[in-house]
């Protein structure tokens, strides 16, 4: 491993570390400090790239924490880098989890426990709509995405409304599935 690339995966190390111990509420929580960090800050991935990561994060088994650690690892400092960040991002996770293990009940009985993690439930919801707004500013305004966007949305008020259980997933798959025949639909159209 180059020495530059040394520097590079004990930063992510270090970098994915303090965001694992500070997100609360999973990967969309997260979205949020990887944006600011790796786009703004460290200027080590691009806005498109980003977009693609969460895509790539979202659909793909696991975690999206643990995904999206690996890709950004993996883009900025390869094999090593994808190895220290998803060790850092799980490394807060697993020591909280393991230690309230120890005294689930005594932990869950503790009055200012509950208190704090309504107040914390709020925020996750609030890192979760600013993630999902800055998202939606980044994406490429053409026909297509405007489509996607306004039927996905209305799909989803319509199952909220009329307490229909649908997941997320097949959301997923439907919107790849539709991103893949409109790429062969203009493929064809070209010749």
């Amino acid at each position: 491993m180059k020495h530059s690339n040394f520097d590079k995966t004990l930063t992510l190390f270090l970098t994915f570390l303090k965001i694992g111990a500070f997100t609360f509420g999973g990967g969309y929580a997260m979205v949020a400090l990887l944006e600011s960090e790796f786009i703004y800050k460290k200027k080590w991935i691009e806005k498109d790239d980003f977009l693609n990561m969460i895509a790539i994060a979202e659909s793909t088994p696991g975690p999206m924490a643990v995904n999206s650690a690996t890709y950004i690892g993996y883009h900025v400092a390869g094999f090593y880098g994808a190895t220290a960040a998803t060790l850092a991002v799980c490394i807060p996770s697993f020591i909280v989890i393991y230690c309230i293990s120890l005294f689930f009940n005594q932990f869950l009985s503790l009055h200012y426990i509950t208190c704090a993690f309504k107040g914390i439930q709020v925020c996750v919801v609030y890192l979760i709509l600013t993630a999902g707004i800055r998202m939606l500013k980044n994406l490429e305004r053409n026909l297509f995405n405007t489509l996607i966007i306004l039927i996905v949305a209305i799909i989803m008020i319509i199952f909220s409304i009329t307490a229909t259980s649908f997941s997320s997933i097949y959301y997923i798959l439907i919107c790849g599935g539709v991103g893949v025949i409109v790429y062969f639909f203009k493929k064809n159209i070209q010749r």
